[in-house]
């Protein structure tokens, strides 16, 4: 029987089935013998197949092919990954610019991983109703950034349901994964889009202006309009995952445009010489932040290596 994995609770998984029951399952334990290396080898999203018990339990046997996945190294195993969703058809990533501060190195890292499973997102710029003015200019500045590149952006305040009159036409009939730092509102945003959610939410903690974990276990939701919304616990860093050093720039839609402009068809932008895209950093056709982001992930390859939070 076939059925699509919609809650994943540690140890046990919800699927719901081509016919419409929700059974939980457990993996069966070959899996661990295929050489995938992430905490765990199933991820919410992923279509499957499962062999029921007979008491109203099922075991994951085969996982189908995924068209894509979210996936970024494991906090605690370096050497192993961690896939956050699978099949999605957007992700909506959130930036907020204050209360929590989010930085741009992570979202540009997301960015990238999302750029190369061709993973369209779209930016929610939430909070806008907690800036002073410096803080709007420079949220507006990272707006104008990210759609130059080509982003889809939003500058949202959730909690005052402002901004969000296109989303429900954004998502219909998309496996959307909602993503972003603990604290940026997302469980708010889910509350609002699927009232009978019941999301928890909670205040920042004043001492480091950082949210608290209040999504404990990754979960689709039905919108009422027709599509999916996949909440997960907040990501606090990054780490890329199996991307060699030469691909990097690839996945930086803005360094990968200027880059033709190269002397060299394999330059990474460090040292060589006739460099289009550190000419690009230095003249501000490219933003720092970006290049900076780029530079970080260069870094990820290092042995032992892993990046801290941001």
């Amino acid at each position: 029987m076939q059925g699509l994995v919609i809650r994943n609770t540690g140890s046990w998984y919800d699927v719901r089935t081509d016919n419409g029951r929700t059974v939980p399952c457990k993996i069966k334990g070959n899996f661990r013998l295929r050489g995938i290396r992430s905490t765990s080898p199933i991820a919410i999203g992923d279509r499957v197949t499962i062999i029921e018990n007979s008491d109203n339990t099922a075991f994951i046997s085969e996982i189908a092919d995924r068209k894509n996945y979210i996936i970024r190294r494991a906090s605690n195993l370096s050497k192993q990954s961690h896939i956050l969703a699978a099949n999605i058809d957007l992700v909506l990533l959130f930036f907020t610019i204050n209360h929590p501060e989010t930085s741009s190195v992570f979202i540009d890292r997301f960015l990238a991983s999302a750029e190369a499973y061709r993973i369209p997102v779209a930016i929610l710029f939430n909070k806008a109703d907690l800036l002073n003015n410096d803080e709007k200019r420079k949220m507006e500045d990272f707006k104008a950034l990210y759609e130059n590149i080509g982003y889809t952006c939003f500058i949202t305040s959730v909690t005052e349901q402002q901004g969000l009159e296109k989303l429900p036409t954004l998502l219909k009939d998309k496996i959307t994964l909602i993503a972003g730092n603990s604290g940026v509102g997302k469980s708010a945003l889910l509350n609002h889009l699927v009232p009978e959610a019941n999301a928890a939410t909670a205040e920042l903690s004043e001492t480091h202006n950082a949210g608290m974990h209040t999504t404990t276990f990754s979960e689709m939701y039905d919108l009422p309009e027709g599509g999916s919304l996949i909440d997960i616990p907040g990501v606090k860093g990054f780490g890329t995952f199996d991307f060699e050093p030469e691909e990097v720039s690839h996945y930086f839609r803005d360094i990968f445009h200027v880059a033709v402009g190269c002397r060299f068809n394999n330059c990474m932008h460090l040292e060589e010489p006739n460099c289009a895209v550190r000419k690009a950093v230095e003249d501000g056709t490219i933003a720092a932040s970006r290049y900076q982001a780029y530079l970080s992930m260069l870094g990820d390859k290092e042995e032992g290596k892993y990046r801290p939070a941001y």
